[in-house]
């Protein structure tokens, strides 16, 4: 029942991934959800955002962000790290991410994403076939109401996927 919800891997953040490594086993295509993955809710993109799209693009990967977020949040978000986006993706649609990986020219098996949120970026990811980290959130002191009781029933999936030994997969609690 909650096997939509059990990400490939739980990371702590993505600024110390070694990307290098993922790129070497045959990944070419990294999508990313933006609010409390790469920056804060609501902040805009920073110097450690740009830096790592610029790192990524470095070792040849493609990358799009997919946000539910509206078009000028996402937009001003993707120019300032150079990255292609999708907004108001109605995430766990999967119809966002299988544009996302038309867009890089990627498939399910060479792309994987990353998103803090169990029932929008891990079941959307896991709906379209996609390999996915779920990312400890960054700060969640400021997220809207929606998102924090959303984190309350996050909490419960949590626990029942530990219960069932070895689906969650963690380098980390979260």
């Amino acid at each position: 029942m909650f096997d939509s919800f059990c990400p490939d891997k739980t990371i702590s953040g993505v600024y110390d991934l070694d990307f290098e490594s993922l790129y070497d086993s045959g990944i070419r295509g990294l999508t990313f959800d933006i609010d409390n993955t790469l920056v804060p809710d609501g902040a805009p993109a920073d110097e450690k955002a740009s830096a790592l799209f610029c790192r990524l693009k470095d070792i040849g990967f493609k990358c799009c962000l997919i946000s539910n977020n509206s078009k000028d949040r996402v937009e001003s978000f993707a120019k300032a790290v150079g990255a292609d986006y999708l907004f108001k993706t109605s995430k766990p649609s999967q119809k966002g991410f299988a544009q996302a990986m038309e867009i890089m020219n990627t498939s399910l098996k060479d792309t994987v994403h990353f998103g803090d949120q169990l029932f929008t970026d891990v079941w959307g990811a896991n709906r379209a076939g996609m390999t996915v980290y779920l990312v400890a959130p960054l700060d969640t002191s400021h997220e809207p109401f929606w998102i924090r009781v959303k984190r309350v029933l996050e909490k419960f999936v949590f626990f029942v996927l530990r219960l069932s030994k070895g689906r969650l997969k963690r380098d980390r609690r979260i």
